[in-house]
C-alpha cells in the first residue's frame, strides 16, 4: 500500500504524518513524504532548503522505525493541490493522507483550498487531518 502523505512542515501535516505512520505500520504500507512548491526560483531557495531539510529528517526519523519512506520535494509550475493530484496518479497511490487548516468558507472562496482540490480530483481515497 502506497500512503501519500501532502507535507509542508506545519502541524496540520505533522498530524497527517502521524496518522501516516499509523496507517502504513497496520496496512504495511510505504510512506511517501511529498513537499509541493509552485515555484522554484533565485527567490525561493531559502525555501527550498528548508523544505529539503525537513524531508530528510523525515526520512530518516520514520527509517530508523523500520517504516519503508521517499521523500518528493514537487517544484513542478502548478498549485499544490494540482501537483499533488498529478503525482498520486504517477506514483500509483493507495491513499492520500494530508493536514488541513480551519478556514471560513468564504476564505476558501477567495484563496482557494489545496485539500478541497484534492479531495475532489484524486484518483484514491483521501483522509484529512487537523
Amino acid at each position: 500500500m502506497k500512503i501519500l502523505v501532502a507535507f509542508e512542515g506545519s502541524n496540520a501535516a505533522n498530524a497527517a504524518l502521524e496518522l501516516a505512520v499509523k496507517h502504513a505500520r497496520a496496512f504495511d504500507g510505504q510512506l511517501v513524504l511529498a513537499w509541493s512548491m509552485a515555484k522554484g526560483g533565485e527567490d525561493e531557495q531559502e525555501t527550498i532548503q528548508h523544505a529539503e531539510k525537513k524531508l530528510a529528517y523525515w526520512k530518516g526519523h520514520l527509517e530508523q522505525q523500520g517504516l519503508d519512506c521517499q521523500t518528493h520535494l514537487l517544484i513542478r509550475g502548478v498549485e499544490a493541490g494540482e501537483d499533488l493530484v498529478r503525482f498520486a496518479v504517477e506514483l500509483e497511490a493507495d491513499e492520500i493522507i494530508m493536514g488541513v487548516r480551519r478556514r471560513s468558507k468564504v476564505g476558501k472562496l477567495l484563496f482557494g483550498s489545496t485539500a478541497q482540490y484534492v479531495i475532489l480530483n484524486a484518483p484514491c481515497p483521501v483522509v484529512t487531518v487537523r
